[in-house]
């Protein structure tokens, strides 16, 4: 016969209160519908405004604008600068809400979730009220703290503000490999909200705080709702031929032999192989 000990029913009975309790919390009703898959409305550059690189017009400090210019050069010749996408490292934060690939957003009680397709990443953002922590460890897309506002003062939330702080590097904020300054001190702010004019739009104002920059600076990202989404999986690392030796990028051909990335690049050194005898 089966028994239950008295104290199991006892934590039980705890765990369903405490979800009953946070299931009261949250209304359906004041949070905002942002079901389905959002799919970024222009191209992949940081200010979808302006064009990708120079015309982004990055207000970088001179020290930075060089390290830009430095990266524009190598691609140029057939690198890829200080992008280091091309090696399946994350965008990390802001880079990530260029959303390369559809997001999905998932709001509940004390956390809102924005699942990125692109190298999978996802982020938490608390909406708990808690402080920011003495120490955390940084991540590629760092620690967020949101709130949830209600604008209109109508019952319902609109808004959604986040801050998001504790990030780790390298980050650029595109592909063209505009800089984040090396002291990984950045801080991100963002308004996200339905477009009133059109529920099926999402606009993400973003700010971002950095002391590769001369002052914030500010973008506007919109993105589209698909209701009846499909959803792919991005592996960066599957069919991945890069490989980084020293700081030389090389690339592994189809019939896996090591050859050069771009015109004239010398060969690794081998000196940890055995060499064969003349």
């Amino acid at each position: 016969m089966l028994t239950r000990s008295p104290f199991i029913l006892f934590v039980l009975a705890g765990l369903l209160g405490a979800a009953v309790a946070s299931a009261q919390m949250y209304d359906a009703k004041r949070h905002p519908d942002w079901s389905g898959q959002w799919q970024r409305i222009g191209g992949v550059q940081w200010d979808p405004s302006k064009p990708l690189g120079r015309g982004n017009q990055p207000p970088l400090t001179p020290e930075y604008q060089a390290v830009f210019e430095a990266g524009l050069a190598d691609q140029a010749a057939g690198g890829h600068g200080n992008d280091t996408n091309y090696l399946c490292l994350p965008g990390g934060m802001p880079r990530a809400m260029t959303v390369v690939y559809p997001m999905e957003i998932i709001i509940t009680p004390a956390t809102t979730y924005i699942a990125i397709e692109t190298a999978s990443m996802f982020r938490r953002i608390y909406t708990d009220g808690r402080k920011w922590p003495d120490f955390v460890e940084p991540t590629y897309l760092g620690y967020s703290i949101g709130k949830w506002e209600d604008a209109d003062a109508n019952g319902r939330f609109q808004t959604l503000t986040v801050e998001t702080r504790y990030m780790k590097g390298p980050r650029t904020f595109d592909q063209s490999g505009i800089p984040l300054h090396k002291d990984n001190q950045t801080i991100v702010k963002e308004r996200i909200y339905l477009d009133k004019s059109n529920p099926e739009m999402l606009i993400d104002e973003i700010t971002t705080i950095d002391n590769a920059l001369t002052r914030p600076w500010t973008v506007t990202k919109k993105f589209r709702r698909e209701k009846n989404p499909i959803w792919f999986e991005h592996v960066c690392a599957e069919g991945n031929h890069h490989v980084l030796i020293g700081k030389e990028n090389y690339y592994v051909s189809d019939d896996g032999f090591l050859m050069p990335a771009r015109k004239g690049q010398p060969p690794p050194d081998l000196k940890y192989f055995k060499q064969p005898a003349k």
